[in-house]
């Protein structure tokens, strides 16, 4: 495993990041505890969650996630060798103060968020996304607080576009507050667009480590879907709106030509690709078995050529997205 600092910092942090929105989902905890196992032992030390994770499940009503990595890490003696990355918005309580990035809503999620993880501090604390509600000055300075308290070291974000971004920084700097060190935004080889218009540019300029979410596409960069695919399900319904497509096969058929030209397969390659990209600290990849954990895996110190990315690259410009 091949370790990045997290943006400007003196962080490092595994170059693959092990998401967990499916422990308490789609993995019981036998199976969480399994990956996160697997994952160290492969030399990852990097898990992120979230406080939500995954209340929109039957019978999870948030947090599950964040509890099965905190006992985890107790069981296996784990804290200090792991990055925790967690984050705060959606809405855990009851009331009108339940939800958002207000100064009350940070305070009490953190420490709610601590509990559960059975740690008194959190590595990196995530904005989830941005409250249009909440003045970001007062954002920024709650999450100070925390910083100066001890209870996090460094503050994130996802899910912001570049004017909001740039008004964090903008109050973090005018305002001598902790500042935002990472963002993870929704950025993969057929969704492009999103990221590289306008954020990209802000994250190399400031020193921001990107982590970008679904960075396999839903599993369409996995190669396991075909034209022909039966969409049995309202995952893969919206996968195929989404890329099946044009320029989405013809991403894909140039994922899959790099992968017989390296001997890997379509998912380490569409990882790989992400890696070679500036500012890049880590793709978050999602695992509910060990054998899909492997598979992304592969992908660190898997050094693609400036030809190979070039290719992948132009298949995937997203100026010709709308090509069907």
């Amino acid at each position: 495993m091949n370790y990045r600092n997290l943006g400007r910092t003196g962080l490092k942090v595994s170059e693959i990041c092990l998401g967990t929105m499916q422990w308490g989902w789609t993995a019981d905890e036998a199976a969480s505890n399994a990956v996160m196992d697997a994952f160290v032992d492969a030399g990852g030390n990097f898990i992120d969650t979230a406080d939500v994770y995954s209340s929109w499940a039957p019978n999870n009503p948030g947090g599950v996630s964040e509890e099965v990595i905190g006992r985890w890490m107790k069981d296996r003696g784990q804290r200090g060798q792991i990055v925790v990355a967690t984050k705060v918005r959606g809405r855990m309580w009851e009331g009108p103060n339940g939800e958002g990035l207000s100064r009350v809503h940070i305070l009490k999620a953190c420490e709610d968020s601590l509990r559960r993880l059975q740690t008194d501090y959190i590595d990196l604390y995530q904005t989830h996304w941005y409250d249009a509600d909440t003045p970001i000055e007062e954002t920024m300075e709650a999450l100070d607080t925390l910083v100066r308290q001890g209870k996090v070291r460094y503050v994130g974000c996802s899910n912001y576009p570049a004017w909001r971004l740039m008004a964090a920084l903008w109050a973090s700097d005018k305002r001598s507050l902790v500042r935002y060190d990472s963002i993870q935004p929704h950025y993969n080889l057929v969704n492009r667009a999103e990221f590289e218009r306008e954020l990209a540019d802000v994250c190399v300029t400031y020193g921001i480590g990107v982590i970008p979410y679904s960075p396999l596409a839903g599993g369409f960069l996995t190669g396991k879907y075909a034209k022909e695919t039966d969409t049995n399900s309202a995952r893969a319904e919206g996968i195929k709106r989404r890329y099946f497509n044009g320029a989405g096969w013809r991403t894909l058929d140039a994922v899959k030509v790099v992968a017989n030209e390296t001997g890997s397969t379509p998912t380490a390659i569409a990882l790989a690709w992400l890696l070679a990209q500036p500012g890049m600290t880590a793709p978050i990849i999602g695992a509910n078995t060990v054998d899909q954990l492997q598979a992304s895996l592969a992908a660190s110190g898997l050094n693609l050529s400036a030809e190979q990315v070039a290719t992948l690259s132009k298949a995937s410009a997203w100026q010709d997205e709308d090509d069907d």
